[in-house]
């Protein structure tokens, strides 16, 4: 028998399981997308879906109770002012989860959770004339260094 077994509990007691949810949801609202173990996603989805429909209704009450659900930051303001209100139309399912294949250290299967209209942020492209000056820059360190070998070998 198997006593005091409580599903997805990821071996924590309940304070330290709660600070964990908290800030994986912080983290998600912040960033649109992160990568996690696949039951920390499938956990943390209803706690994001359910965040995003109390932030469609914008009145004192709902701030206050995600006030206290996710005190830290300010993931309030962005459920209300940026996430609820693309999904204003939608009555559900606000997010996905991608399954990403097994960890490499302890093969924990792994996934990125995220909001369905998430798109990747834009990659800096390389500007090629300050790689060139970050060369040339090095090459000159690189002949400074080896000036002042000779010099202290003599």
């Amino acid at each position: 028998m198997r006593h005091k077994v409580v599903k997805n509990s990821f071996g924590r007691r309940n304070g330290p399981r709660k600070a964990l949810v908290r800030t994986l949801v912080d983290a998600l609202v912040e960033n649109g997308r992160i990568k996690t173990t696949l039951t920390k996603a499938k956990v943390i989805r209803s706690k994001v879906e359910k965040a995003v429909t109390r932030g469609k209704d914008d009145t004192v009450h709902s701030r206050r109770v995600l006030a206290a659900q996710y005190p830290h930051g300010n993931t309030v303001d962005i459920i209300f002012k940026k996430i609820s209100p693309r999904f204003k139309d939608r009555p559900g399912g606000y997010t996905r989860i991608i399954k990403l294949g097994d960890r490499a250290g302890d093969s924990a299967p792994m996934a990125y959770i995220e909001f369905i209209d998430y798109t990747k942020p834009e990659t800096n492209v390389v500007n090629k004339p300050k790689v060139a000056a970050a060369l040339k820059l090095r090459k000159n360190k690189r002949k400074m260094q080896e000036k002042s070998r000779i010099e202290n070998r003599a």
